[in-house]
């Protein structure tokens, strides 16, 4: 019974997705002594915080409640417990809600983890506690403060530049603009009552972000800042009102830590490779950057990083989990440097081209076997962490299936257009003639 994807568990809120979240409570709850527990502003987090609270108490877990924070403040303080949970659907849809489940380094639960739970509940096995072993649920008022405070010991100094700040109305409406203010920003807030009623699409992406844009220009600030829902991803537009790109934004995250090591996924550009960083490649998904960064850290976190190209950023000197109010603050600092603009027209740039074909994911071990004759022939590596990375000295082939629907999804990347054109080319005759190879061999 597989319940929780990497990032938790999504559903829209319904009285079997309630039912669903007290069973994950009490399975969690008989499992861990102690627990803090927060939530994003949807109007249905108050009632699912709620049936997660009674599993986790019925559980005979000693349970703390921080109230409505952003994804990475809950991670931040969770080292104060054996784990924590977060309320949230991230940056999906807003009858959507879930539960994230972190250690106290801030890391999602990992496969074994969620197994255990899921397999509780399944088997409806989980142990109610003893009336007299059941606690009460405390507050935890700190967490704010405590990420806030950490994250200000990290740039002393003021910081004088005006910011815009988009927090769709999300959990990170009153962090985010708190924490540049103390830093010495001039901050704008655009969408910061944390009301449940998310005035955008939630996902911080170029197409919903006009009004950040325009109000940068108005505003002549130095750069505009965006969330989503729970505050763990981040979009930066710069101060001619330009959407920055999650790939060099990730690059200039890296170059501005002094980083050595930089874990990312397999679907992320060729530029983190070409600017001498040590890059280490993973599934797509921040949980798989996270768990990598936890199983090899380098004795000094600060020489690591990771992210990909959904805006979600690790820091581990701070959590393993992606965080979007420190990279607010470094990306400020920055600003204040040099104008963000500059920095990412300073960048290489690669062609880039995206696309899918409608297919079913059982054609790839031929596809596999048709891009190992290209690999041998051409001098590239192929890789098969997650989908199919065919790489070359001069741009790289992703062919991967998707997980959400019967397609198969071509992502290529060279120093040239036409390189790119002739690697994407490629990606789409090769799955092409699996489709056709399959249909006669069935046919």
């Amino acid at each position: 019974m597989k319940l929780f994807g990497s990032s938790g568990i999504r559903r829209v809120v319904d009285r079997e997705f309630l039912q669903l979240v007290f069973d994950i409570g009490l399975a969690t709850g008989s499992s861990y002594r102690s627990l803090l527990v927060g939530n994003d502003t949807r109007t249905s987090s108050e009632a699912v915080r709620y049936a997660l609270l009674s599993g986790l108490l019925s559980g005979g877990a000693e349970v703390a409640c921080a109230g409505v924070i952003p994804t990475p403040t809950l991670a931040y303080a969770a080292r104060h417990f054996e784990a924590g949970a977060m309320i949230t659907a991230s940056h999906n849809p807003p009858q959507y809600n879930g539960v994230k489940l972190v250690n106290p380094d801030g890391s999602a639960f990992d496969p074994a983890q969620r197994s255990q739970i899921e397999q509780l509940v399944a088997e409806g096995s989980a142990q109610t506690a003893q009336w007299e072993q059941i606690k009460q649920c405390t507050d935890y008022v700190e967490a704010i403060e405590e990420h806030v405070e950490r994250i200000r010991a990290d740039f002393p100094g003021r910081i004088g530049v005006k910011v815009v700040v988009d927090c769709v109305c999300g959990a990170a409406s009153e962090v985010t603009p708190i924490l540049l203010g103390r830093l010495g920003c001039e901050v704008i807030p655009l969408n910061c009552s944390p009301s449940g009623f998310f005035p955008r699409e939630i996902e911080p992406i170029p197409e919903n972000l006009d009004e950040l844009m325009q109000a940068v220009k108005s505003e002549n600030a130095d750069l505009g800042i965006a969330h989503d829902g729970d505050g763990d991803r981040i979009a930066v537009i710069d101060d001619k009102g330009r959407f920055v790109l999650a790939d060099r934004l990730m690059a200039l995250f890296a170059r501005e830590l002094g980083a050595r090591k930089v874990v990312t996924t397999v679907d992320a550009s060729m530029l983190i490779d070409e600017l001498g960083f040590e890059v280490m490649r993973t599934k797509v998904g921040d949980a798989y950057v996270s768990d990598e960064l936890r199983r090899n850290p380098r004795a000094d976190s600060l020489n690591e990083f990771g992210g990909e190209s959904s805006g979600c950023f690790i820091f581990p000197h701070i959590s393993l989990c992606p965080d979007a109010i420190y990279g607010a603050a470094r990306v400020a600092r920055m600003a204040s440097e040099q104008p963000i603009s500059t920095l990412v027209e300073q960048l290489p740039s690669y062609p880039v081209l995206r696309g899918g074909i409608p297919g079913e994911p059982a054609i790839m071990e031929d596809v596999e076997r048709r891009l190992k004759n290209e690999s041998a022939s051409g001098g590239g590596t192929l890789e098969a962490i997650d989908g199919l990375r065919l790489a070359f000295s001069d741009g790289w082939l992703l062919i991967r299936p998707s997980g959400t629907e019967p397609k198969i999804r071509i992502t290529a990347e060279a120093t040239s257009e036409h390189r790119a054109r002739e690697l994407y080319e490629l990606g789409t005759r090769t799955i092409e003639e699996c489709l056709l190879a399959k249909e006669r061999a069935t046919g």
